[in-house]
């Protein structure tokens, strides 16, 4: 039905409200429509741990909600987490339909609040605006189905295809249209990651900065050999979130030194297995554990458990590759620049550069720069 559609438009652009501030829950957005067509309630979910979308447009309702249509982008709660289920107070509010978006993928869940609902003598129709509603919460929806996070792997490319000018050289390509929109993707992500590398070249803060984000920002450095120095700068600036470096035990055993200092720095590392091996020695093992998709995904894996649902990774090109190898990128966003780096340039992954292997590719100028993005559906 169009009425539907548009109620259910409106109920997505009243979860757009809880960007950066509901994670690792859902963006949600509900609608409450008597039966003239008039909307008497409606509501968001505003932060993680506060009331649901459904509890505010019933609450906005109150007794208009009796008989009333409920539109709501995700599928009702039906257990108790932070707060109670939503599912009885919808049935017990009187709400005669519930049309809803997406089925909840939380095991949790999983159409038992649609079911609970029809039990209570709730009419409920699912499907309605379902794609945008999956759109919105691919962070959501990567944790519960794939258990990690929704990964966005960033590069910055020159107009002759190259990420730096020389390996080890920072080259600063992108300009302040597109650094500003960094900077506001920063303020609603989970985390931003980079290499052992991207620390030793470019020492960056890997802070949010001109925008204001609502939760602390965790930073992720991948250092399978604790490369990384206690006096970073990225290490002065725990005040904007936890820094945590992702290593593995052998890295630990086998250069105790670094360890200790890093932690005393502040920060939290991560000790990640690999699976080493038994052909080649510790140092060369080691360095190659870095490739493994094992490694990774492991290390994503328990990053989601952390409650984090939504990494930016920024750098470097090694990282990267791993990453696009191991099959771990969702989103790929890749500024191309006016800049010419010339002879001897680093090339980043030339293939995807072109855009081929990327679905829904879209182009948006941000000052001399455009942003390329596109999504990954990988066929496993």
């Amino acid at each position: 039905m169009q009425l539907d559609d548009f109620y259910m438009a409106r109920a997505l652009a009243l979860a757009e409200r809880g960007r950066g501030r509901t994670s690792p829950n859902p963006m949600v957005g509900a609608v409450v429509v008597d039966a003239e067509g008039v909307v008497v309630g409606a509501g968001s979910h505003e932060i993680a741990g506060g009331p649901h979308a459904e509890v505010h447009a019933l609450r906005a309702a109150g007794e208009r909600a009796r008989g009333a249509t409920l539109y709501c982008t995700l599928e009702p709660c039906s257990h108790v987490g932070r707060t109670g289920p939503c599912a009885p107070l919808v049935a017990d509010a009187g709400i005669s339909r519930v049309v809803v978006a997406v089925e909840d993928p939380n095991p949790r869940v999983r159409g038992s609040g649609m079911a609970l609902l029809r039990e209570r003598g709730v009419q409920v129709a699912a499907g309605v605006c379902c794609e945008e509603a999956r759109a919105l919460n691919r962070p959501f929806f990567s944790v519960m189905l794939r258990h990690r996070p929704f990964v966005t792997m960033k590069v910055a490319l020159s107009q002759d295809g190259f990420v730096g000018a020389a390996p080890g050289v920072r080259t600063a390509l992108t300009g302040p249209a597109a650094n500003r929109f960094v900077h506001r993707e920063r303020a609603e992500v989970d985390a931003i990651a980079v290499g052992s590398g991207t620390v030793l070249c470019d020492d960056p803060l890997l802070t949010a900065r001109g925008a204001y984000r609502h939760r602390p920002l965790t930073r992720i450095i991948f250092d399978t050999r604790l490369r990384t120095p206690a006096a970073a700068k990225v290490l002065s600036t725990l005040s904007a979130g936890p820094v945590i470096i992702v290593s593995t035990p052998s890295a630990a055993a086998g250069i105790p030194e670094r360890l200790g200092p890093l932690r005393a720095a502040g920060a939290d590392v991560l000790l990640v297995a690999t699976s080493e091996r038994a052909d080649l020695p510790a140092s060369e093992a080691e360095a190659s554990s870095r490739d493994r998709p094992d490694h990774l995904r492991a290390a994503f894996e328990l990053l989601a458990a952390r409650g984090l649902s939504s990494v930016i990774v920024e750098g470097g090109v090694s990282l990267h590759r791993s990453l696009w190898a191991s099959r771990l990128v969702d989103r790929v966003q890749m500024f191309r620049t006016p800049h010419v780096v010339g002879t001897g340039g680093v090339e980043w992954l030339p293939s995807l550069a072109t855009g081929r292997g990327l679905a829904g590719v879209t182009a948006t100028p941000l000052g001399a720069d455009i942003l390329i993005e596109g999504h990954v559906h990988w066929t496993d």
